[in-house]
């Protein structure tokens, strides 16, 4: 592939190395990533040409039309690689905008990361960033101190120094714990292979616990790409910590959310929604959380970034004294008298200490601006003093359990910005094409879709005109789609979720595909009868609206027919009881994950029978039997 992984884009606190003259930070070069992959709408590490000067406008660096066109006419292609991208806006900042200065990037001459693992082309090098592994060891420390089993191993504290952290993450146990951590009940620890009384954990078990744990972080919406069992195993530094990082984000962002907070409605100006927030980024609401904070205690600073903008600490000092509890304050602000921006950092997180918010960052990373770190630091001290004022009845938007689960799946898939909130994040119809493409590979001419910027005079025709094609791409892969259109997309019409649906069915029943046709329902059924009646099994089902299947029952002894001797059926309950049936949903969910199913559904599709989750749990596992067989 070309260009830096777009799953684990450059850190700051990497030391870069150009073939050309570059002045760039590696905390500028993150932010450009972030406004390269707004215009990557097909998610392929490329942009085009014709968004060239749009791309390089909103990285500061505004280009006369002509010059852009004469930059573009040495792309031949149409497109540029970020790197390519990279070498432009750097001779650009650097006044070197003659045609002939700026030619496409040579394929060995690509951004290199001086030292670290080496897994990967010819041309790069992976390495990563000490603080990051620094930042996520004290969290893991924190997060799973009471855990007993974990103190009783010895598998916790995790030290700090050499590859502790990669070592820890071997057998898979601390992985599915952290995952615990960011979304509760999302793994039945019970499932767990734990080593034996004399420590020792075959390596078929840790495989197990791996898959298991790669599975589950799919299903929080986590975007696994390029990253197997074995990888964990090896403990490979920047896939490890790119993985960690999706987990740990998505814990620290779930609770930002109206009902968790209702406070956030302060947060909108006079003319927006409560459906604009649900769509803002997590990063975009901390910002602006952080200015009313600010806005509460005089300070006249204004956080556009968690970079740049917090580096001399002034923020995080008039910060802290604003969310500070008074049982544990008052808080000073002396650290601003102090000029040396480390001892001044210090004593700011001194602070942060007085109030148990002192996690993530240190000194360091805040006087260098590291974007990453900082906004986990920021979304901690959220989640613990949100500080916000009552804002009275109001109604509360809440996100479904159906609607959750299809935005987790559009996450796993890559969708590009991550998906917030379905109805809002959709109506440019991009994030939908991108996905079409994603389940049936080459369905999208791209020719035919509209790029941002999208301007104030005609943009929303353009987005519409992308809604009528997302929806032409699902009459073409056989959707039935009545009484929907692009307008409807466009607008937020809750029918959006059926298409998605739809989408998500089609992209499971493509694992099964036999002779070129897509299998049907009874199919599936009639397999999975099959195989429960040749494994000996008594359980069975006419439907996916059976009844029995609010048991689990069918579901776990199918699990034991595809893998013998994977169920430990002391574990499984008689299902008389929400509790029971609530616990053999999860131990099923969690036995079929880590028999390699990649499943969404929740244990609650289970017990109360939703027959379109369940029907995505028996595809994938028939899928696994498929593969089974073949080996």
């Amino acid at each position: 592939s070309s260009g830096i992984n777009a799953e684990w884009p450059l850190r700051p606190g990497y030391k870069l190395y150009f073939e050309f003259s570059s002045a760039m930070s590696a905390d500028s070069i993150e932010e450009y990533k972030e406004v390269f992959e707004k215009f990557d709408v097909r998610s392929e590490g490329k942009i085009t040409t014709n968004s060239l000067g749009d791309a390089l406008a909103q990285c500061g660096a505004r280009v006369p039309a002509f010059k852009v066109r004469d930059i573009c006419e040495s792309y031949k292609a149409g497109t540029l690689s970020f790197d390519e991208f990279l070498k432009v806006l750097n001779q650009v900042k650097t006044k070197n905008t003659f045609k002939d200065n700026i030619k496409p990037v040579e394929e060995k001459k690509k951004v290199q990361i001086q030292g670290g693992h080496e897994k990967s082309s010819s041309w790069v090098t992976h390495s990563y960033a000490e603080e990051e592994k620094l930042a996520f060891v004290d969290w893991i420390n924190f997060r799973l101190e009471k855990d007993e089993f974990l103190k009783g191993q010895k598998l916790l504290p995790i030290a700090e120094e050499d590859d502790a952290l990669f070592k820890a993450l071997h057998n898979g146990i601390i992985l599915n714990k952290l995952v615990n951590d960011s979304v509760e009940d999302t793994v039945d620890e019970r499932a767990l292979n734990y080593p034996a009384p004399n420590g020792k954990l075959s390596i078929f078990k840790i495989q197990e616990n791996q898959t298991l744990a790669l599975n589950s972080c799919v299903a929080i919406g986590c975007n696994v790409v390029n990253i197997d069992a074995g990888n964990l195993m090896e403990g490979t530094p920047h896939l490890c910590l790119g993985l960690l990082w999706q987990v740990i984000r998505i814990g620290l962002m779930a609770k930002i959310t109206l009902k968790d907070c209702p406070g956030l409605r302060a947060l909108l100006d006079e003319f927006e929604s409560l459906e604009q927030l649900l769509a803002m980024s997590p990063e975009e609401i901390l910002c602006r959380w952080v200015n009313y904070q600010l806005n509460k205690v005089g300070c006249k600073r204004v956080v556009k970034n968690f970079t740049h903008d917090i580096k001399d600490s002034e923020v995080y000092a008039h910060l802290l004294t604003a969310v500070c509890p008074e049982d544990k304050g008052p808080l000073g602000l002396e650290a601003l008298a102090v000029q040396d921006l480390t001892t001044r950092a210090n004593m700011v997180l001194e602070n942060a200490n007085q109030i148990d918010a002192r996690s993530f960052v240190r000194a360091r990373d805040i006087v260098t601006g590291n974007q990453k770190l900082n906004l986990a630091f920021v979304a901690n001290l959220f989640n613990m003093y949100p500080a916000m004022d009552d804002q009275g009845e109001f109604e509360i938007i809440e996100e479904t359990r159906e609607e959750k689960t299809m935005r987790n799946w559009m996450n796993s898939l890559g969708a590009t910005p991550r998906v917030k909130y379905i109805y809002e994040d959709l109506k440019d119809g991009l994030a939908i094409i991108q996905l079409f493409d994603k389940i049936q590979n080459g369905c999208v001419n791209w020719k035919k879709v509209n790029t941002p910027p999208f301007k104030a005079l005609g943009g929303a025709m353009k987005q519409i005109e992308n809604c009528n094609y997302a929806i032409d791409l699902g009459h073409n892969l056989g959707f039935v789609l009545v009484g929907i259109d692009g307008k409807n997309l466009h607008d937020g019409d809750k029918l959006t979720l059926g298409l998605v649906w739809q989408m998500m069915r089609h992209y499971t029943l493509a694992m099964l595909t036999h002779d070129g046709k897509i299998m049907k329902d009874n199919e599936i059924i009639k397999w999975c009868n099959d195989k429960l009646e040749s494994a000996g099994k008594t359980t069975n089902f006419k439907s996916f609206k059976d009844s029995s299947l609010g048991t689990s029952r069918p579901i776990v002894d199918l699990i034991d027919a595809i893998s013998p001797g994977y169920i430990n059926y002391d574990l499984v309950t008689s299902a008389e009881t929400d509790d029971d049936k609530f616990l053999n949903a999860r131990y099923a969910i969690t036995m079929a994950r880590k028999i390699g199913a990649r499943i969404f559904a929740l244990p609650e599709d289970i017990t109360e029978v939703n027959p379109k989750m369940i029907m995505t749990v028996f595809a994938c596992l028939m899928s696994v039997g498929f593969a089974k067989d073949r080996k």
